[in-house]
């Protein structure tokens, strides 16, 4: 195998989670564009249409489901129609999250933190579950944290850090127990990029934030962090497990 084709992702299947905006949708296209067919998920249906046109349009087969992370029964569901439609799951970009909202520790709502934890913790250990009972040896699970997870924004979203923390624990121990399996478990933890949650940063608060924490001098683009993904899907990252991989700008140096 020459070190380019370790890069293809040709012949296999890829399963995206929160893929109806967002790095979702970006990690959907680049597997695509790597030559993966891709189940896709998310809670609002009516937006995977776009993304299953996006991926159309790269020349690979899709195939889109509700899916709320929190119910196990949608998550098995997810993984059940991609193994119907291609009959294999070699992926999992475990991306679906919330970013929740902004409580002092003392006065945080307990439906919070706990609302917070169950899409992000536990809805990323479910959709591993219902991913690893199918996969083969040669697959391959991402699951997205946060740079919050090894860092603090120093604002009041314990929720949010705690949550994404316990995230690298799991990855931690799945690339342990699924090492003999031949399945490898990594996890990616984000910088700042443009999405809905950071759609809102008027010009002068983006430029103190890059300014303050970001080394790079800028938010990333969507594709870079894709195209991390599309590395550790295939076999360019083949002796690579149990790994926590930034994609931050330079944020876990300041």
């Amino acid at each position: 195998m020459d070190v380019l084709s370790r890069f293809s992702l040709e012949g296999r299947v890829a399963v995206v989670t929160g893929a109806s905006s967002g790095l979702g949708v970006a990690f959907a296209r680049a597997m695509a564009q790597a030559g993966a067919d891709v189940a896709i998920g998310a809670r609002r249906e009516d937006r995977l249409g776009e993304t299953t046109a996006l991926i159309e349009a790269e020349g690979r087969r899709a195939v889109a489901v509700r899916t709320d992370v929190t119910e196990i029964a949608d998550c098995d569901a997810l993984v059940a129609a991609a193994m119907e439609a291609f009959g294999r799951v070699d992926v999992l970009v475990n991306n679906a999250g919330v970013g929740g909202e902004y409580h002092p520790a003392t006065e945080d709502p307990p439906e919070h933190f706990r609302s917070v934890v169950d899409v992000n913790l536990h809805g990323s250990y479910w959709m591993a579950q219902a991913c690893g009972r199918v996969m083969q040896p040669g697959s391959s699970v991402i699951n997205i944290s946060s740079v919050m997870a090894l860092t603090t924004a120093k604002m009041p979203a314990t929720a949010y850090a705690a949550s994404k923390a316990g995230v690298l624990g799991m990855t931690r121990d799945l690339a342990a127990q699924w090492g003999p399996k031949g399945i490898r478990v990594n996890a990616i933890t984000p910088g700042i990029f443009p999405t809905e949650a950071t759609a809102n940063y008027g010009p002068s608060y983006e430029k103190k934030v890059v300014a303050a924490r970001i080394p790079a001098g800028r938010f990333g683009d969507p594709a870079e962090i894709a195209a991390t993904a599309v590395f550790l899907a295939g076999d360019g990252a083949s002796y690579i497990t149990g790994a926590t991989l930034p994609v931050d700008g330079g944020v876990l140096l300041t």
